[in-house]
């Protein structure tokens, strides 16, 4: 999908921070510490390999004060995709009311993309270990597609019932294929990553609009059946005159 130009000025103007490696924020709390803690550790090691009690002394807070706040490393990581979350949902869309849905989740998993930014090194050590161990990378997904349906619901595209987990499943291994572009996507403008981003919405549309017509299916099938019980319905009918 070509972008518009004046559209790609003004992301380039307003998303200044696209391709750099952010600041991280100074935690502020005892549970940003330790979220903090375990992103530095696992920016360095493998997640399997980092200990709750390495966590709480990188962080400065008791065993005890970590488990009041967190059950493992996995809730910990839970806790950053919420903060993630909660950053992009804090942004002003409203810049974006006019574009189409695709455009819409374009700049929502690029603002995504910005937030995870100062986390780039961590990202990419889950990514490796997650390759490796197929139990947590069920457990990532079941995070993501929660994630996503956020990210749908940013962008005003329905994510409710049936459909909606599909859209959101869809959209996590969607934005995971990107984020493996993007974790060595050193560029000013991230130009790989956009490019991998458009290519895979793009995919994904195709694939939405071909499950919204197997998911219209079973609605024909259903008003076929009563029409299919009066043909049998008449035919024992003209069995029993006949008999």
């Amino acid at each position: 999908m070509a972008r518009k130009p004046a559209r790609k000025a003004a992301r380039k103007s307003t998303r200044v921070t696209s391709g750099k490696t952010q600041a991280t924020p100074t935690p502020a709390t005892g549970r940003e510490k330790i979220i903090a803690a375990f992103l530095g550790l696992l920016a360095e090691r493998p997640f399997d390999e980092i200990d709750v009690a390495e966590v709480a002394a990188t962080a400065g807070v008791s065993l005890a004060g970590l488990r009041g706040e967190f059950a493992s490393t996995l809730s910990i990581f839970a806790a950053h995709m919420k903060a993630v979350d909660r950053a992009v949902l804090a942004q002003d869309l409203s810049d974006t009311a006019e574009e189409s849905e695709r455009e819409r989740l374009f700049d929502v998993l690029m603002r995504r993309l910005d937030a995870l930014a100062p986390h780039r090194a961590a990202i990419r050590s889950l990514l490796r270990s997650a390759r490796r161990n197929p139990p947590l990378a069920l457990a990532l997904n079941g995070l993501a597609v929660r994630s996503q349906h956020w990210m749908l619901a940013a962008a005003g595209i329905p994510a409710s019932g049936r459909r909606g987990m599909v859209r959101a499943q869809g959209l996590a291994m969607l934005f995971a294929s990107v984020v493996r572009t993007w974790v060595d996507d050193d560029e000013e403008g991230q130009a790989r990553t956009m490019a991998a981003l458009d290519r895979a919405l793009a995919r994904g549309q195709r694939f939405i609009g071909f499950l919204d017509d197997i998911c219209a299916v079973p609605v024909r099938l259903c008003r076929l059946r009563p029409r299919r019980r009066r043909r049998r319905e008449e035919d024992e009918d003209d069995e029993a005159v006949t008999a």
